[in-house]
Order: C-alpha cells, then structure tokens, then sequence
C-alpha cells in the first residue's frame, strides 16, 4: 500500500498553529506523568492504596451477569481476516506434529526404519507452514518481530517459537539420520514430538483465546480436536510414504498406522458433535453460510473414509486403505476452513457477540428479544 502522503514509518508533519503557544491541558515538567503505572517509585499511581482482594474481580462479574442489552449496536467486533493460508497452515502445522509422534512411536517399537521415514515426512510436512505464516503476516520482517519477544501467556508468540523449534529439532534428527547417529537422532527426534505435542494444539487454543463467539466457547475441545486431525494426518501421511517405497500391507507399522488413523477420525467426529451440542445458538454457524459446507464436506468424507476402511474386512484391500488415508487427510483440511470460516461468520454476529461477553450465548435463545443495529 502507497501512502497519499510521507513515508512509512516516518514521523508526522506538524508544526503549532501560534509560535511559542502550549498545548491544552498539558503539564510541563514531566507533571503529567505523575500518575503514570510505568513510572511506579516517584508517582502517586504506586503510592494508591491498591483495593481490596476479590473487588475488581465481583465488580466485573456484576458487569457480565447483568441482562443482555435491548439495542446491540454494531458492528461489535472487527472480524478475522484471514485467508486461505492460515488454515493450511494449521493442516501442514498439525500433520508436521502428528508425523513426529509416529517417529517416537516407531522409535519405541524398534521400527528404525519407519522412524527415519517419519522424521522426513514430519520435516517435509513443516517447510509449507513458514512461508504460509509469512504470507499471511504480509511482510516477512513481521515474522521475525515476533520472535523478539517471549510471552507464555499468548498462544500466537508461543506458536512462533514452537514453530521455530520444531523445524530446527527436526531438520538435526533428519541431520544425525543422515550421518547415521541413531541415539542422536532418537533423542531429537523424542524431543520433537514433546515440541509437536504443542504444535498440534496451540492452534486450536489460539481460536479459543479470542474473544470471536463461537471459538471462544468450543475452548475446552478446539486442542483436542486439532490434536485429533494431526494425528490422522500425521499417520496417513507417514503410511502412504512407507507404502509407496515398498513396505508391505502386513507390516506392523502399516497395521498400527491404520488403526491410529481410524481412530484419530472417529475422535475427531465425536468431539466435533459433542462440541456441537455444546455451542447452543452458536451451533448456527456450522451449518449454515460457508463454514456450514465446509463441515458438511469434512464429515461426508470422514464417513467415507470410514465406510472404506471397514470394506477391508471384505477383500478391497490396500487399495481401499489408500483412498481411506486420502478421505480422513482430505476431511481434516476441509474441518480446518471450516473452523476458521465459521469463526468470521460469528465475529460478525453482533447479537452472539454481546450474549457472550456475559456468558449467555450458548443459550437457545436469549433472555429477550434485542435489536441489533449495525452503524457503519
């Protein structure tokens, strides 16, 4: 974007309207400061007698608990504006951490082979998610500006380093693989699935930490749902990498694999359906408008993938394995738009909005009947 006028960054043009006039209510000798939190040791701010423990606390539940307003004026809040990048972030994000619990499971089982295999799809599956997050970001120094800082209360600054951390543990277990140090890259390879651990969830916690309706209510089950799709993703991704160089049906990774990967779906529709359940009037938004198909999408091909991998039993064979691994990877990718489009499409339900800021929204309907007006 090119400005009408001036420079990115550059200080404003100003200049006083009456050489030498001050500027109202200003105190000079740094007197306004004087009731600055920053300032704590010279400033009447510290010197405050501080309230009574549990004060600020009931005063704001009195502020929430009170009836929902009759006029919402909005627009309430500003809407995500994400694009397609950051739910294929999410998908690439979750299938790097799932590929890395297969590495440590194979490793545990003394399946060295498959471990080394998983390490490169977890790595491989990781390098899109960067340049995706980047992408998103709008300008690569964006990316870096986060990493300035270390705050174990955001999700979004913890995501950043886990991501960070993650591709470098992963790239030196694929590294000692290569020069065929196997404890080292055992031990790495350990450490990564602790990080991708963080990695398959943050996401999910991320959603949940905002204040966007129906993300902020589904924060007890958004983690385990994104761990759930990492680690199908994760598994199929692995077991299709291992068929296609040669490993037979009948290995017991390919067995394993194929029971973690069903699994993992049926978990994911289960918490899906109960958080449904859940949300109340919130729910609206997973049926309806654009997150609505995309979630119809994910379970028609959840339901599948599942209906193909239980025609095994039946003599379809691999093949129908193959087309179950590629339904349940095809599903979580189209539950991740789905999470993040329903989640526009709440932010801009003014009603939602104030119904949940006084934890009413999960309700059928509200109390009473309230106008919503929209200013612009």
């Amino acid at each position: 974007m090119t400005p009408a006028v001036g420079v990115p960054g550059e200080p404003g043009v100003w200049r006083r309207a009456v050489a030498g006039a001050g500027v109202a209510l200003h105190r000079r000798g740094w007197q306004d400061a004087r009731w600055s939190s920053i300032y704590r040791r010279d400033t009447r701010y510290a010197q405050a007698e501080p309230p009574e423990p549990g004060l600020v606390e009931d005063a704001n539940r009195r502020g929430r608990g009170g009836p929902p307003p009759e006029l919402v004026q909005g627009p309430m809040m500003n809407a995500p504006v994400w694009s397609h990048e950051i739910p294929i972030y999410f998908w690439v994000g979750g299938m790097a951490a799932g590929a890395s619990f297969v590495a440590l499971a194979c490793d545990l089982a003394g399946d060295e082979r498959s471990a080394r295999v998983a390490r490169k799809v977890a790595l491989f599956a990781l390098a899109p998610a960067p340049p995706l997050l980047i992408k998103d970001l709008g300008r690569p120094e964006r990316f870096f500006h986060m990493l300035r800082i270390f705050k174990t209360r955001s999700p979004m600054s913890m995501g950043t380093w886990c991501l960070s951390l993650f591709g470098t543990l992963g790239a030196g277990a694929v590294g000692a693989d290569l020069l065929g140090r196997r404890r080292t890259a055992r031990a790495l390879g350990g450490a990564n699935a602790v990080v991708g651990g963080y990695l398959g969830s943050y996401t999910g916690v991320l959603l949940a930490a905002t204040a966007v309706p129906v993300w902020n209510r589904s924060k007890w089950l958004l983690g385990p749902i994104f761990v759930s799709t990492a680690t199908l993703t994760g598994a199929g991704a692995v077991r299709l990498t291992l068929a296609a160089l040669g490993q037979d049906e009948d290995h017991p990774s390919q067995r394993a694999l194929l029971v973690i990967e069903s699994g993992a779906m049926a978990s994911e529709l289960l918490l899906s359906e109960i958080n449904h359940h859940h949300l109340g009037r919130l729910a609206s938004v997973l049926e309806e408008g654009e997150g609505g198909r995309w979630f119809s999408r994910a379970k028609w091909l959840a339901r599948g993938g599942l209906a193909l991998r239980l025609s095994r039993r039946r003599g379809f064979g691999r093949w129908a394995d193959h087309l179950a691994s590629a339904a349940f990877m095809s599903a979580a990718l189209c539950f991740r738009f789905a999470w993040v489009e329903s989640g526009i499409a709440s932010a801009r339900d003014d009603e939602a909005v104030a119904l949940n800021h006084r934890g009413l929204a999960t309700r059928e309907e509200p109390d009473h009947d309230m106008d919503v007006t929209t200013t612009m």
